[in-house]
């Protein structure tokens, strides 16, 4: 939601008082004039915090994703892998996609996402689809007969550690600027919107733009190092990144084996005009950077036993969102993602089941 102005705030305090309020009573309360607050109330409603007569407050915590929605396959090997020969395994099959999964976390966090997505219109979309309506909007996705849902397909060690992945998106490249302006609307109303990478470059491009324009906080979520080429040049104004090593240092063409590399890379990144990034690196935690701010470092958290590391990454970065709009500070934003990460490991679920904003509070606090 867009930023207020302490006059905005204080009629805006006013109205959450009393709905009923009137213009004139305002004005003697602020000891403004009429027309002052006339003018504030209609900036109010341009900024999607009131929703008209009589001041009905928009307090629905909208949030719009856009991207992935895949069917997640997860086959775990028994023993070490052998290549050239058949390994026995047991699999899993879930509702996946970054954006979704983003989507669904924050769902379950008291927010109400709507996903901007698409999709074949087969056996897999049913699956995603009936996991995903009770925690999103799904108006915004685009159903292609001809195509197919897409999957990704990992293959775990024992420990249940990535051996490999095979990433079926090509139904993605439909997710572009026509089928986003949609959604126009939502844009306006939302607390902050949400990129991953499998979008085409001109939807990242369109969403900067609209996210200046409307005033509304964007976050980009990168995928893989192959399609960090999807990333726009120009990055000023965009809120978030939540990036990891790897795809750093596809990005910069670096390698980044040291804790100073580490740190110069969010130095790269903040020149390039975002406003916070986030570079994770498995155990060795992450190192997070603001652009009016230093560079720090967050040690991993214990993980215990790994049942699964699909998700993961997708948990922090909803973790670390809604700790930021819920108004915390850097390090509990950061270890809120942290612990979201680390029980999603825990869990043989791509988005933990059991996740609700006391119970992820309460894991936070138990753990410090």
């Amino acid at each position: 939601m867009e930023k207020l102005t302490t006059r905005e705030r204080q009629v805006y305090q006013q109205i959450v008082k009393n709905p009923y309020i009137s213009q004139q009573t305002l004005s003697e309360a602020l000891q403004l004039s009429r027309s002052t607050v006339a003018n504030l109330i209609s900036g109010l409603v341009q900024k999607n915090v009131l929703l008209g007569r009589a001041y009905v407050l928009n307090k629905s915590r909208q949030v719009l994703c856009i991207g992935g929605a895949n069917v997640d396959r997860k086959l775990h090997t028994y023993e070490p892998l052998q290549m050239y020969t058949s390994n026995p395994v047991y699999s899993r099959s879930s509702a996946g996609g970054v954006a979704r999964n983003i989507a669904e976390n924050l769902g379950r966090l008291g927010f109400h996402p709507s996903l901007i997505t698409a999709s074949g219109m087969d056996a897999d979309w049913d699956m995603i689809e009936k996991a995903s309506r009770p925690f999103m909007n799904l108006e915004g996705t685009l159903h292609l007969p001809h195509a197919t849902t897409g999957t990704y397909t990992a293959l775990m060690n024992p420990q249940g550690e990535l051996l490999t992945a095979l990433a079926d998106m090509e139904v993605f490249e439909a997710i572009l600027p026509p089928l986003v302006m949609k959604s126009e609307i939502k844009m306006r109303q939302s607390e902050c919107m949400v990129a991953d990478l499998n979008c085409p470059k001109e939807t990242l491009e369109l969403l900067l733009r609209m996210s200046r324009s409307f005033s509304v906080p964007l976050a980009f979520v990168t995928v893989s190092a192959p399609k960090m080429k999807r990333l726009p040049e120009n990055l000023h104004g965009l809120t978030w990144l939540m990036t990891n090593i790897e795809e750093t240092e596809a990005q910069f063409d670096m390698s980044i084996d040291s804790k100073e590399k580490w740190y110069l890379a969010a130095g790269l990144w903040l020149e390039m005009g975002i406003e916070k990034v986030t570079i994770t690196s498995g155990k060795d935690g992450v190192v997070v950077g603001e652009k009016e701010g230093d560079i720090h470092h967050f040690p991993s958290f214990s993980t215990g036993d790994v049942n699964d590391v699909t998700g993961a990454g997708d948990a922090f970065c909803a973790g670390v969102l809604y700790g930021w709009m819920e108004g915390m500070e850097l390090q509990e934003i950061i270890k809120t993602g942290m612990m979201n990460a680390v029980k999603c490991i825990q869990s043989p679920y791509t988005v933990r089941q059991d996740l609700t904003p006391s119970l992820l509070t309460q894991d936070v606090e138990e753990f410090v």
